[in-house]
This record gives C-alpha cells, sequence and structure tokens, in this order.
C-alpha cells in the first residue's frame, strides 16, 4: 500500500480541514438538538374521581400513546432521566357519559408533567367504558404468612385481625365471585414471641373496584411448646349388639406438645380416644387401633402407648 507523504504545509491544510469539520458537526448537531419535536411514548393511565354510583369497566388498555413536545435535549435524555410515566385521568364525568376526552383534560394532565414534557395529545384520544349495576360486599379478611419459629416455639392460638371483614365496592358481576380478600404476605424469621404487625392488603387490580380499609391489624400468639403425658380412657364403639365386652388396657398414655401457658389446664377431659368393635365383627380384627376423636387445639400428638389394645367378648 502506498503512503502518502505529505508536506509541513498540507498537513497544516489537512488538520485545519478536519478541524473545521469537527466545529461545523457539532454546531450542527447544538442547533438541532435545541429545535422543538414531537415523538411518541407510553403512559399508564391512573383513574382518579371514579364514580360512585356507577361501576364501570375500561373498554381498552390502560396505556395509551402520548405525543410529547420537547427540545432535541430533551428527547435524547428522556429515556436516561426519572420521569413519571404515570397520566392522571379526571373520571367525575362518567356519572353522566360513558367516554372521556383525552384531549379536553390535556391543562389540567400537564399541569402535573414537567413543563419540559408538555403532552399535546393522546392516542388513543377517547376511553370507552360498560357500566353494569354497583354493589357493596363485606368479605373476610385471609391472612398470607409464612412464620419460621425458633426452637421449641410455635403459633400457640387462633390468629386475630381486626377489622375481621373489608367492604368491597364495584361491579356486582365481579364482586359476586369474592369470597375473602387476601393480605400481603407476612413474612418474619426467628420467632419466639406473639406477633403484633400491620399489614397490607392486596390490591386492587380493577379501577372500578375498591376496598376499605386497606390495611388490618394481625395478632399471631406464639409460645414455648414442651411435652406433656395424660393416661385416656378408651371408649368402645361400634357395639351395637350390646354384646360384654372387656377391653385391656382400659387407659392408653398420649404423648403431646403444648404451649407452657396451657400446659397447667389440660388435663384427660379435652381428649376422647375410642375404639370401634365393628372392625372385629365385620373385618375379624384380633386386635383393635385406639383413635382419637378429640384433641385440644394447638396442640400435636407424639405417641399413643398401646396404639392397640386387646379385647375379650362374651356373646
Amino acid at each position: 500500500m502506498a503512503i502518502v507523504k505529505l508536506s509541513a504545509s498540507e498537513r497544516r491544510r489537512l488538520s485545519a480541514f478536519v478541524t473545521c469539520l469537527v466545529l461545523a458537526s457539532a454546531a450542527w448537531m447544538l442547533s438541532s438538538l435545541t429545535k422543538n419535536y414531537s415523538y411518541k411514548v407510553k403512559r399508564l393511565l391512573v383513574y382518579n374521581n371514579v364514580p360512585q354510583r356507577r361501576a364501570f369497566r375500561a373498554l381498552q388498555s390502560d396505556t395509551v400513546d402520548a405525543v410529547v413536545e420537547g427540545s432535541g435535549w430533551e428527547m435524547l435524555f428522556s429515556k436516561f432521566r426519572p420521569i413519571d410515566k404515570r397520566v392522571n385521568v379526571d373520571l367525575h364525568s362518567l356519572e353522566s357519559k360513558s367516554f372521556i376526552a383525552l384531549n379536553s383534560q390535556l391543562e389540567q394532565i400537564n399541569q402535573r408533567k414537567d413543563p419540559e414534557q408538555k403532552i399535546i395529545s393522546f392516542d388513543p384520544d377517547t376511553l370507552y367504558f360498560d357500566f353494569t349495576n354497583r354493589m357493596t360486599k363485606r368479605v373476610p379478611v385471609k391472612l398470607l404468612s409464612q412464620v419460621n419459629y425458633r426452637s421449641q416455639f410455635a403459633n400457640s392460638g387462633s390468629v386475630v385481625i381486626k377489622p375481621s371483614y373489608v367492604t368491597l365496592s364495584g361491579p356486582s358481576n365481579v364482586i359476586d365471585k369474592i369470597t375473602s380478600w387476601n393480605t400481603d404476605s407476612l413474612k418474619l424469621e426467628n420467632i419466639d414471641e406473639t406477633i403484633n404487625a400491620r399489614v397490607n392488603l392486596q390490591p386492587v387490580h380493577e379501577a372500578n373496584l375498591s376496598i376499605y380499609p386497606k390495611t388490618v391489624q394481625v395478632q399471631v400468639p406464639v409460645d414455648e411448646y414442651t411435652e406433656k403425658t395424660l393416661e385416656i380412657p378408651v371408649k368402645l364403639t361400634g357395639n351395637v349388639h350390646y354384646y360384654e365386652v372387656k377391653i385391656f388396657p382400659q387407659k392408653v398414655k398420649v404423648t403431646f406438645t403444648t404451649s407452657l401457658s396451657k400446659y397447667p389446664e389440660l388435663d384427660e377431659d379435652f381428649f376422647e380416644a375410642t375404639a370401634d368393635l365393628n372392625l372385629w365383627s365385620d373385618r375379624n380384627y384380633t386386635v383393635l387401633p385406639v383413635m382419637l376423636n378429640r384433641i385440644p387445639p394447638f396442640c400435636k400428638i407424639v405417641k399413643i402407648e398401646p396404639q392397640n389394645i386387646d379385647f375379650i367378648v362374651k356373646k
């Protein structure tokens, strides 16, 4: 490849040309970026002042294309700086109409926006809504939780939620299908004491549905657990022919875990152990398994001794 050798004067002229070209390009770019342009951006619709006497359902997506007017600089840097991409739409006129003209609200929409990001139009520029009967309904709150307890600690009582019911308001065809409302998940680790927490309810995902209140107070009793053993008498069931039956032993030892606060009060009256004689008459069992038909809440059975009992039937 041939190497072009330039004289000193030619190198100076080439350097001056390149410098002028760079400066001209920079001047053109600066001039272009200072001009105003119109360009499209995606915006999320947020509904305000929803009608109280009419339930509605939007017939279009919750996003629109907004035509924004701004300088080339603003267009260039709009993707790199944080911008509120929400558009607040006032729905108070739905009390008497079935559509909203976005362009009629441009002035109040732009009042909440950065002046440098002025919206000049929307696509679509009109929002249409479907209307149904509106109703209210009270439904129970359901706690979603992921609680891990310290060793030997556990839930020791019923969870208390205040308020235990929330009020829903919205279209009857939507509310009829709702039987309960979940909270956000309560996630806790290494718990060794009663939980008292304010938990948010899961948000609604439809603009025409509302919920009150939006938070609840949750109490989860927690206590340390220990083992306890009681002797429980066995009751014979299924003796439809009234045979004279003797069982051995007449009591079984039941070992279970219970909270320390309930340990003193638990006795044999809280339990019921049975053995079914039908297993002998119908299936020829030679021993009868012991079943616990009544167990105190929040107690966990560790073992039953013996698990089977002997019996003698005198016909």
